[in-house]
């Protein structure tokens, strides 16, 4: 198999997983709080505790992953560009 081919499919491989993960999980751990919704902090003994409130998934612990968001634009943007209005029917009297 020549190197080409292989990275090819490689990358069609990480590509189709990474689409499936989108389909099947559109939302993902916050990178910032790991999920938690808010930061945590330790207090003077070690101990951890609870800190702010996480500003970047707005304390829900969830955002939305890039894959997803990139379709929903391009979803919104195709039903924008194709939606027709509804056609007065010239026949019909009223």
């Amino acid at each position: 198999m020549t190197p080409v081919l292989l990275a090819s499919a490689c990358l069609a491989i990480v590509t189709l997983g990474y689409a499936s993960l989108c389909a099947s999980s559109p939302f993902g751990n916050c990178r910032k709080c790991k999920g938690f919704g808010y930061a945590m902090k330790t207090d003077r003994k070690g101990r951890l505790k609870r800190g702010k409130h996480c500003r970047r998934c707005d304390g829900l612990g969830k955002r939305i992953r890039v894959g997803r968001h990139l379709y929903n634009l391009w979803l919104r943007l195709y039903r924008a560009g194709t939606d027709t209005p509804a056609r007065q029917n010239p026949t019909r009297k009223g």
